[in-house]
């Protein structure tokens, strides 16, 4: 047999150890997900499928209690959705229009000012989270989506892609753009944004995930049950269910994990063409 066969095969060994590796928390926690209190607590983790699925799910999905007092996961599902969506688009929406900026507005302090923004790179959340969080309880934006992700949608990192691509555009379509007499709004949304659709689409992909698995920022602004996202969720039913010297409800930690885990994973597969596409594409 040729290299190339014994090649490809390890290559492909490799992957699918890998895809092994990192999914089998995931099957476990479902399979777990699947059985009644009572096993999980008497035989530990579960490798295969039990009959309490639909009772779990249902429970922890739409009735009050199953996961806490006053809220439900379908409730912290929506939340999440609501961060992650907002979260990618304010990001994009910002870094586009900072990018265009500093790319075709060429003034005087372009090039300083996207050095002042890429060093807030340097600078996560953890360092700024006290005045941040100061500034929003000082508007009263506490346990409101708009408090959750109006501080969190400057990104040094989308600009950094956004420049990069736009100083790849070819000058000849902005000279044809001024000969038509098209100003900067125009050339941005007619011009600009269609060329930029699969770069917005990865950016859009990556902010999502980076949004729907925020943990430190909304544990802080959030108060409330009712403005609790998913991942939030998971870290306080672990007190929640044990309360009250009951038996454990383990199965409905490990269905919060798996509902946690399905729409980014759906975004990701969906769109993974776009994706790829955004992150290695350099023809215009």
């Amino acid at each position: 047999m040729s290299n190339s066969f014994w090649r490809t095969l390890s290559t492909h060994a490799i992957l699918i150890c890998g895809m092994i590796f990192m999914s089998a928390p995931v099957y476990i926690a479902f399979m777990s997900s699947t059985h009644a209190p009572e096993t999980l607590f008497n035989e530990g983790l579960q490798y295969w499928f039990g009959g309490h699925f639909f009772e779990t799910y249902n429970e922890v999905l739409f009735v009050e209690g199953g996961v806490m007092k006053k809220v439900t996961a379908s409730r912290m599902l929506v939340n999440s959705m609501i961060l992650g969506l907002g979260f990618a688009i304010g990001k994009v929406v910002i870094s586009m229009s900072a990018a265009y900026a500093i790319v075709y507005f060429r003034f005087r302090l372009a090039v300083p000012l996207f050095w002042v923004i890429f060093m807030t790179l340097l600078l996560p959340l953890e360092v700024r989270i006290v005045p941040s969080y100061e500034v929003v309880a000082g508007l009263g934006l506490l346990n409101t989506h708009t408090g959750l992700i109006v501080p969190l949608i400057a990104s040094a990192t989308g600009t950094f892609f956004f420049r990069q691509f736009f100083k790849s555009v070819p000058e000849e379509l902005l000279e044809a753009a001024r000969l038509d007499n098209a100003g900067p709004l125009r050339f941005l949304i007619d011009i600009l944004v269609p060329l930029s659709k699969t770069m917005i689409a990865a950016i859009l992909i990556i902010m999502f995930v980076v949004g729907w698995n925020q943990y430190l920022w909304p544990l802080i602004m959030t108060t409330e049950e009712t403005s609790y996202t998913i991942v939030i969720g998971i870290k306080q039913i672990y007190q929640v269910l044990s309360e009250g010297g009951e038996l454990p409800q383990f199965q409905k930690a490990f269905a919060l994990t798996i509902l946690a885990t399905l729409p980014p994973v759906l975004v990701v597969l969906v769109f993974q063409n776009w994706f790829v596409k955004g992150l290695v594409e350099s023809e215009k």
